[in-house]
């Protein structure tokens, strides 16, 4: 309206558009446009080289639930008589998508959650890492861990581990259609197996199942999945070789996320389970067992075989029955509720023995001591444990007229004494001497001869000993000679 009053008192463009501080085509624009309230024009839309296929698009975009691609659908728009560009036709899809879904969306109701109500859980991967996720929804306190694989074993046990860390059971478990936990589908109705059900009757809670390909209905635990990866594995460069340090660096993960603000609910939940764990069921007295249980019987060996290997348990428990549990890489045996041995599996045919399940120590092994028949074996043998060494030693060495010559050993300990004849036969062992002249040319030598030792063993040289005097003996007197 200013353009138009000011054209009408100067009655030029250039000097309307100067009073305005427009251009004159602008001003010229306007004055062409209708002024009067019931009248519009309506801009008419150009064509375009990709109205010959819009039809076709649509109905592809549709069929498919909009998850074709452009460059899928190119072809079949050709054959239809589309002659424009790639890119062009880019532009087509991507509206027809963004329609489609504007008229198709599911209208997502946002879930309110319950304290004590509902835990959350789902497995992810990062390279060969397996990691267990859980959300407490109402708190939203998160738990990771990480594992080696994705059985029913591993994932009731992190799922116990879960219920302690956080001192509770909840009313519901949300799972995934994992299939360690799924028995069967029967009208899309999940039937969990015997052993989940088992572990959710001792903990007090009832486990449910999502819908299947819907990972909206659990956003809450796939968001923590993804977060874990970015925040967790990625910046410590993890890997699957050290789940144990792994699991040290997830509990400190936890610690932090958990202990600072959560952008969702602006608190942080560290605080929020403290109000909530009063709502969450106890736990039970004694932790379930996990994995399959087997019966064995141990042997005279006091031994268990499974996979083909070996397990030693306590001598004890010779010809009882006793329950074996595999996994994680551990054989554990148990006699009723008592741990009673606990193996690293070994592979096929070999055996894992402890010693103090034989009483301690090294088990007993086969000993042939010498046994002494005629009066100058007694007589020799007597001489101690230094005898026996020598007799073995020789009898290794061949010496075959060692018997005729033990009658001479033994008598001399009459001329040197028993400890002098043990020292000498203690040093022929170590130089390999086995006959009498040999011990007779060392006692002859007495005890001044040197002692060889191996490299970097200490050489004990027995010195002199020399009489001391105090420091007072060397003060100098009034005369200024010295006491010495």
């Amino acid at each position: 309206m200013q353009i138009i009053a000011a054209f009408n008192e100067v009655g030029t463009y250039r000097g309307a558009a100067a009073m305005c501080g427009c251009d004159p085509k602008t001003v010229k624009r306007a004055l062409g446009r209708p002024v009067a309230a019931d009248v519009s024009v309506k801009r008419s839309e150009r064509a375009r080289n990709y109205d010959v296929v819009r039809d076709v698009v649509a109905k592809r975009v549709a069929s498919t639930k909009a998850r074709i691609t452009a460059k899928r659908l190119l072809p079949e728009a050709r054959a239809a008589g589309y002659a424009g560009s790639a890119r062009n036709f880019r532009r087509l899809v991507a509206k027809a998508k963004r329609d489609w879904r504007a008229g198709n969306h599911r209208g997502r109701r946002p879930a309110v959650w319950s304290p004590g109500e509902t835990l959350v859980i789902d497995w992810g991967k990062e390279g060969r890492l397996h990691i267990f996720c859980a959300v407490l929804a109402w708190s939203r306190v998160r738990f990771v861990r990480f594992a080696t694989d994705e059985k029913a074993e591993t994932t009731l046990r992190l799922l116990a581990e879960c219920f302690e860390t956080m001192g509770g059971v909840p009313k519901v478990v949300l799972a995934d259609r994992m299939g360690c936990l799924k028995g069967g589908v029967v009208a899309n109705v999940v039937i969990p197996t015997a052993d989940y059900v088992r572990f959710a009757t001792v903990y007090g809670f009832r486990p449910d199942f999502c819908e299947g390909g819907d990972p909206e209905s659990k956003g809450i635990v796939e968001n923590l999945v993804g977060y874990a990866k970015s925040d967790l594995v990625v910046p410590a460069g993890l890997q699957v070789e050290h789940v144990e340090e792994a699991n040290v660096w997830a509990r400190r993960w936890c610690e932090e996320v958990n202990g600072r603000p959560h952008s969702e609910i602006c608190a942080v939940p560290a605080e929020r389970l403290v109000r909530e764990r009063p709502l969450l069921r106890p736990l039970p007295s004694l932790r379930p067992r996990f994995g399959r249980v087997t019966l064995r019987t141990v042997d005279k060996l006091s031994t268990i075989r499974i996979g083909g290997a070996r397990y030693s348990v306590p001598k004890r428990l010779k010809g009882r029955q006793l329950q074996v549990m595999a996994g994680q890489g551990r054989i554990k045996v148990l006699d009723g509720d008592e741990l009673v041995a606990d193996h690293g599996v070994v592979a096929p045919g070999e055996a894992s023995i402890c010693d103090d399940h034989y009483g301690g120590g090294r088990p007993d092994r086969p000993r042939r001591a010498p046994r002494a028949r005629t009066e100058t074996e007694k007589a020799f043998l007597a001489l101690g444990p230094a005898a026996e060494t020598f007799l073995k030693g020789a009898a290794a060495a061949g010496v075959t007229k060692l018997g005729v010559e033990l009658e001479e050993l033994a008598g001399l300990e009459a001329a040197y004494g028993r400890d002098t004849l043990a020292a000498a036969l203690d040093r022929a062992v170590a130089f390999g001497r086995w006959r009498a002249a040999d011990v007779r040319s060392i006692l002859a030598a007495g005890t001044g001869t040197p002692t060889p030792t191996a490299p970097g063993e200490a050489l004990l040289v027995p010195l002199p000993i020399v009489p001391t005097r105090p420091l007072s003996a060397y003060a100098i007197d009034e005369t200024g000679d010295s006491r010495a």
